[in-house]
């Protein structure tokens, strides 16, 4: 029999915590096992139906311990009939049950047993009898002062049900945690409270409840006050015991808490919460000595986060140690990476091919070890490692657990290496602004490093390392609007003649109206600039002449309104030609700019469609830049990827690529003739160097360029190369309808004329190939050309690029 002993009195706070002190449990409870007897009574009824002569027995030893059925104010009552009661409460805690199950019999609405089963007695009880343990909900208080509230609305709940046959359906779900006594470790119970054996016994005339009480009762609206106001609890005696049955939760109640803890942004970075961390982990595996261990991934680097981090700065770079993912070669880690499974490690010691790696793990301690690899959209993110000092504390019974808990941390990493890519992005986007993908992985390589250098200093470091690529190889294409400048000029031309030969109109009609000396003077002026701009037009004419009409003609249009309605008229087809925005004459140059934005859009549509199916190929940087036409730059190298790893087959696939492409722009801009306001064509460029060079992102024009005084002839060559013409004469290297490529060295003349054949072949190319010296450039010499028309009318040019045609392609 697993009783308490017997009742002592002891101080007001012992009361408290017991409920039997009235000022914190107003009603009066007394303990009695009459209903237990009255229920194995009613049982013995049926004796001759098969329940077997337990009952009958019951019912005769029930007569020779008739205390029993009377209040039990010493327990030395229940202890003179232990045998008696262990029997009677074999319907309450079955025998086959009683080295497992949880289980007590408590003292009506107090929290303190007199009968418990072993299990309940070592995890759930004090020496008095009372429960140990904390409620989850209100953990910073005692249990009996969390529950106080929950105990009186229970108790009136009973009554009601008992006394008024109102049944509100409560319940109040209670988690204890208590210390396990053989580890010392958390374990939670859910506490299910059974208040069948508690009689409500009235003390005088049964008080009234009112009807609306009643009702709003049964919507579930309790009001404890309104209730001891209208039910005294002195007219009460609750008369009895109280069933508790507990169920072990902890598992359930380490995840639930565990998912709680990993929500928050600071779990893994605050000293705290990796703490608490751990401390859930060991109740979780029931391992004392577990410890936890984190690792993300980033880029070259492993951020390691364990017991011993700083956690200083609740940020997973600053506050984790740094390795190189190649420090990790051949250990259990990259193992667990590569299988793509947990591993588990009995002892470290007997542990073949060690490496550095785990002699350190072993120097600290370690001698049991697991390691899991964490996973984000079915992406390596980091790692998750527990170890222990014990050998075997861990092992292949633990996997079902271990893989419940790993996907809330692989969501607890992934958080905090996005937080660290935020802030990564912002100095990016602060210094460098949009960054091309491919190269992307070198501007956070250098944050990372800055973020290094500011590491345990109180400086700011805001300043990032140069940023160079060496042995890249430039591809460069213009694909450029003819004439776009002498069509701009005539467009402007335009518009400025209409505009002072309507503002001539105005002056006219107010001359007509009015003869004023004036108008003869100002009429005169307007006459001379637009002889003056029928002539030509300078670069500041536009200017000049918009700030003449503004100052000294449309100033004056309020006044001459007065003149009469056929100058109020010439005023209104005055304003009415200019254009609202900009308050000109804007038609002609509003058909010319629709005309290149159409070309533009065009071009760099189809570019972007193209330069992302290559780049799915093979990487490489890509830059463009819309003016009147399209222009674009391309490198490519081992030295832009971050594997450094690049097809051999990649610099031909990308020359081929782009002279595929370069005719597919001309032939969707030669389409587009018919359609544009004012016809417009194009010419293609392609320039070609096929010694590598080195690049630089220029911090302060927030681009690359390139790097050394030997490199900048390229991009003098850049600049300059849309004006060269064929030498000893006029005429433009680029001409409409054809592709011409530039080169200095005979090498990459034989190279495109290979690709020029084997174009012509699959018919986007035709005609004789050209071959001519270019004329002197500003600083630049020797430079030569080849031309070839593109075949405008072939229907397999305004098709995709077919990317297998590369991989056919004929060598130089």
């Amino acid at each position: 029999m697993a009783t308490v002993g017997s009742l002592t009195s002891g101080s007001a706070a012992v009361r408290a915590a017991t409920g039997t002190d009235p000022a914190a449990f107003p009603f009066r409870c007394e303990l009695s096992l009459a209903p237990l007897i009255t229920f194995w009574t009613q049982l013995s009824a049926y004796h001759e139906s098969g329940r077997g002569p337990t009952p009958g027995v019951v019912r005769e030893k029930a007569r020779e311990a008739p205390e029993l059925a009377e209040v039990i104010d010493d327990l030395s009552v229940i202890e003179k009939h232990h045998a008696f009661v262990d029997l009677m409460m074999t319907a309450l805690f079955p025998p086959a049950f009683w080295q497992q199950e949880y289980g007590a019999a408590l003292f009506p609405f107090q929290l303190r047993a007199f009968y418990a089963t072993p299990p309940f007695r070592r995890s759930l009880m004090n020496a008095d009898g009372t429960l140990q343990g904390r409620a989850n909900f209100l953990q910073e208080h005692s249990v009996e002062q969390t529950l106080a509230a929950a105990r009186l609305l229970l108790a009136y709940e009973l009554i009601l049900e008992r006394t008024y046959g109102i049944d509100l359906g409560g319940d109040v779900p209670v988690i204890f945690t208590t210390a396990d006594p053989a580890t010392g470790l958390d374990r939670h119970f859910r506490l299910q409270f059974d208040w069948r054996f508690v009689e409500v016994e009235l003390v005088g005339p049964k008080p009234p409840l009112p009807e609306a009480v009643r009702q709003r009762l049964q919507t579930g609206l309790i009001d404890a006050d309104l209730l001891r106001e209208l039910l005294p609890p002195e007219r009460f005696v609750l008369r009895g015991f109280m069933i508790v049955k507990a169920v072990d939760v902890t598992d359930q109640e380490v995840l639930s808490s565990l998912k709680r803890d990993l929500i928050d942004k600071d779990s893994i970075v605050s000293n705290s919460h990796f703490q608490g961390l751990q401390a859930k982990l060991r109740t979780f595996f029931r391992r004392p000595d577990l410890r936890l261990g984190l690792a993300a991934v980033e880029g070259d680097r492993v951020l390691v986060l364990n017991d011993a981090s700083r956690h200083e700065q609740a940020c997973i770079f600053a506050d984790s140690a740094h390795h190189t993912t190649s420090e990790f070669t051949g250990s259990l880690y990259e193992r667990a990476v590569i299988q793509d499974r947990p591993l588990i490690i009995d002892d470290l010691l007997a542990c073949p091919d060690r490496t550095p790696i785990e002699e350190e793990l072993i120097r600290n301690g370690i001698r049991n070890f697991i390691c899991a690899p964490l996973h984000y959209q079915d992406k390596v993110i980091g790692t998750l490692e527990l170890v222990s000092a014990r050998v075997g504390d861990l092992n292949a019974t633990h996997l079902p657990k271990l893989q419940e808990v790993l996907p809330l941390f692989s969501m607890a990493v992934q958080r905090s290496v996005e937080e660290l890519n935020s802030r990564i992005q912002t100095v990016i986007n602060e210094q460098c602004t949009a960054i091309h993908p491919t190269v992307e992985w070198r501007f956070r390589r250098a944050v990372l490093n800055s973020f290094e250098r500011q590491r345990g200093t109180a400086t700011v470091v805001t300043e990032l390392e140069p940023i160079v690529f060496d042995g890249v190889y430039p591809l460069y294409g213009l694909a450029d609007i003819r004439g776009s400048s002498t069509q701009r000029g005539q467009a402007i031309q335009a518009d400025l003649l209409t505009q002072l030969r309507l503002a001539k109109a105005v002056i006219q009609t107010a001359r007509e109206a009015q003869s004023l000396p004036a108008l003869d003077e100002l009429e005169y002026r307007i006459d001379k600039r637009t002889a003056q701009i029928e002539r030509t037009l300078n670069s500041h004419d536009e200017i000049g002449i918009i700030a003449f009409l503004r100052a000294e003609v449309e100033s004056l249009w309020d006044h001459l309104g007065t003149f009469g309605p056929g100058v109020r008229d010439r005023i209104a087809a005055y304003r009415s030609g200019l254009d609202a925005r900009l308050g000109t004459v804007y038609n002609r140059r509003r058909l010319f700019e629709e005309s290149v934005t159409s070309i533009a859009e065009s071009i760099s549509s189809y570019l972007d469609l193209e330069e992302q199916a290559a780049q799915g190929m093979f990487a490489h940087y890509f830059e463009k830049q819309k003016t009147d036409g399209v222009d674009y730059q391309m490198y490519v190298g081992a030295g832009l990827l971050e594997d450094g790893r690049v097809d051999p087959l990649c610099l031909k696939n990308l020359r081929l690529w782009q002279l595929m492409v370069t005719c597919g722009i001309a032939v969707r801009a030669h389409q587009l003739l018919d359609r544009l306001p004012v016809p417009l064509e194009t010419t293609q460029l392609i320039l070609v160097q096929h010694a590598p060079l080195s690049i630089r992102f220029r911090f302060d024009e927030k681009r690359f360029d390139v790097d050394g005084a030997y490199d900048i002839r390229y991009e003098i060559v850049k600049k300059r190369i849309d004006k060269a013409v064929v030498q000893g004469t006029t005429e433009r290297v680029t001409q409409p309808g054809k592709v011409a490529i530039v080169y200095s060295q005979p090498g990459e003349a034989l190279e495109y004329r290979a690709y020029i054949e084997y174009l012509q072949s699959l018919g986007y190319l035709t005609g004789t190939v050209e071959n001519f010296e270019l004329g002197e450039l500003q600083g630049v010499q020797g430079l030569r050309a080849l031309r070839v028309q593109v075949a405008l009318d072939n229907p397999k040019l305004q098709e995709r690029i077919n990317l297998a045609d590369l991989q056919v392609a004929p060598g130089p």
